[in-house]
């Protein structure tokens, strides 16, 4: 895999990954980019203990443009986008409107509440183009064009685990205009966070707890139990299964797990990384066909976090839509968001059963 990496013309950072080592990537940016927008802040919620960012630019950032407008299509002339090139096979490039972004720490208060500290929001926020193909999307990919994507993300979570401030890479993709995706082009996303998510530090107080009572790692005892038992599992691969977990919160819910506990993407090996590629494309169809319509979806990656937590990760992918039914979407009603009690509106054993006969 070839990695190069140029400058677009505001300064941010543009990444291609390319499969032919001969490859090269000399155009250059030549837009008249407005000045980069100023870092956002951060502020301590006193009452839960977690961090909010305010990135009040990013109400200007780019809203459903039309396919012949698309950002991150390739540049052709007389249409400059956010890829100075006329093609890519993956593309990588700092967020034009960042929620994170680099910064010196300069903690304070917010005026009036010394409880609620504040800051910078340091970090970094990229966006991965998985094709240039606008018109397709990430299940439609070759197998080696995903191989492609996961050496992007890993690459970028070893570059992103060693910049200063950041605390956790999150990979990511969100697909789906019921999700709230404002660009159709098939893309995704990576968070630099300079803290440690709330989601993952609930998950290693439970790895460790567990650990601690049975000695062993939880995820790998429900993996286990789930390939033994065979009644929620959609696809299982030489090196990964995907099984629609017990507990299911959403009303589609798939998680793809490694059969060997690696802390993140950088971990896996070659035939890891190659039995994911053809093991996701078969869950990504399978999903598009539950509704037989495209399925708004968002697929997160959990990492372990650069410094801490990290022998009691387990990577892992989770997968999850809205879309309860072909034409009714799940809402987060009263008690899910406001006491983050979930109520599913069906049983993870019937959506397996479905993904199972697709």
């Amino acid at each position: 895999m070839k990695r190069t990496v140029r400058e677009l013309a505001d300064g941010r950072q543009i990444y291609y990954f390319d499969t032919d080592p001969a490859r090269e990537r000399a155009a250059a940016d030549t837009r008249d980019l407005p000045p980069r927008p100023p870092v956002s802040e951060m502020r301590r919620d006193p009452l839960t203990g977690e961090w909010v960012a305010m990135a009040a630019h990013r109400q200007t950032r780019t809203y459903k443009p039309p396919a012949d407008q698309c950002p991150l299509c390739p540049s052709t002339p007389g249409r400059l986008t956010e890829i100075p090139e006329a093609d890519y096979e993956v593309a990588v490039f700092e967020n034009q409107f960042p929620s994170f972004a680099a910064a010196e720490p300069n903690p304070s208060t917010v005026d009036g509440l010394p409880m609620v500290p504040t800051g910078p929001a340091r970090g970094r926020c990229e966006v991965v183009c998985f094709t240039s193909d606008h018109g397709t999307s990430f299940g439609q990919l070759s197998p080696a064009q995903v191989r492609t994507v996961v050496e992007a993300w890993a690459d970028r979570t070893a570059e992103l685990s060693a910049t200063p401030g950041v605390e956790q890479v999150f990979c990511f993709e969100n697909r789906g205009e019921e999700i709230g995706v404002t660009l159709h082009h098939p893309h995704g996303q990576i968070y630099g966070y300079p803290f440690v998510t709330p989601k993952t530090e609930r998950m290693l107080r439970t790895a460790e707890d567990y650990r601690a009572e049975h000695g062993r790692p939880v995820l790998g005892d429900v993996l286990a139990a789930e390939r033994a038992s065979g009644r929620r599992v959609v696809v299982d691969s030489e090196h990964w299964t995907a099984y629609v977990p017990a507990a299911a919160r959403w009303p589609v819910e798939v998680h793809v797990v490694p059969h060997r506990q690696v802390p993140d993407l950088v971990a896996l090996t070659d035939e890891e990384r190659d039995d994911f590629a053809t093991t996701y494309l078969e869950v990504l169809r399978r999903l598009d066909g539950l509704y037989d319509r495209p399925l708004p979806y968002i697929a997160a990656w959990h990492q372990a976090p650069v410094r801490t937590g990290r022998d009691l990760s387990w990577l892992h992918l989770e997968l999850f839509s809205v879309l309860r039914s072909a034409d009714k979407l799940k809402y987060l009603a009263g008690s899910e968001s406001g006491m983050a009690v979930w109520v599913n509106d069906v049983t993870p054993e019937q959506i397996a059963d479905r993904l199972q006969a697709l």
